[in-house]
């Protein structure tokens, strides 16, 4: 890799890492090609993205980012996995460490605020951004489920209902 072709990939992993909430720094000692590759489509599913990383580029590639204290994470075969959603990334990553031994999480960063392997695995327990949204809309169609089953009630319960205070109303 020559000199323009490190400096291409240190701003391409730059301008990602600028539109990026979470990054989980990982290593990938001994995954084989096809745990990888299976790896990056469940991420990739998940809206996330993986990417191997030569820890001298990506350390250049933080700098002048909100992830600059991840830097001395980099050590050893390391991988990231990046997503503007604050818990996609992590919740793909720590579910596949779990079956899988040689996938190791060392840290993350939220923002600014750094997070070792046990916040990380926290954070995969936490429900992902669009669950979020499912739930605000449910909770709010909710009520108006309910009041357009009232007022779509038969016109001859509304009949019976009016007939009986008529009734009433005689026998007073």
């Amino acid at each position: 890799m020559d000199r323009t072709q490190k400096e291409a990939t240190i701003a391409d992993l730059q301008s990602k890492l600028q539109e990026t909430g979470l990054v989980v720094v990982t290593h990938h000692l001994g995954l084989t090609v096809a745990e990888v590759t299976d790896l990056r489509g469940k991420i990739r599913a998940a809206g996330a993205s993986f990417k191997v990383t030569k820890n001298r580029l990506a350390r250049r590639a933080l700098q002048g980012t909100q992830f600059e204290g991840l830097d001395g994470l980099f050590k050893g075969p390391t991988a990231i996995a990046y997503s503007k959603d604050p818990v996609a990334a992590a919740k793909v990553v720590a579910d596949y460490a779990k079956t899988n031994e040689k996938l190791k999480i060392v840290g993350a960063a939220l923002g600014d605020q750094i997070l070792d392997a046990e916040g990380v695995k926290a954070l995969a327990t936490l429900p992902s951004l669009d669950e979020l949204r499912a739930k605000l809309v449910g909770m709010i169609q909710t009520p108006a489920t309910r009041i357009a089953g009232v007022l779509q009630a038969p016109g001859g319960q509304v009949a019976r209902v009016l007939a009986a205070y008529a009734k009433k109303d005689e026998a007073a």
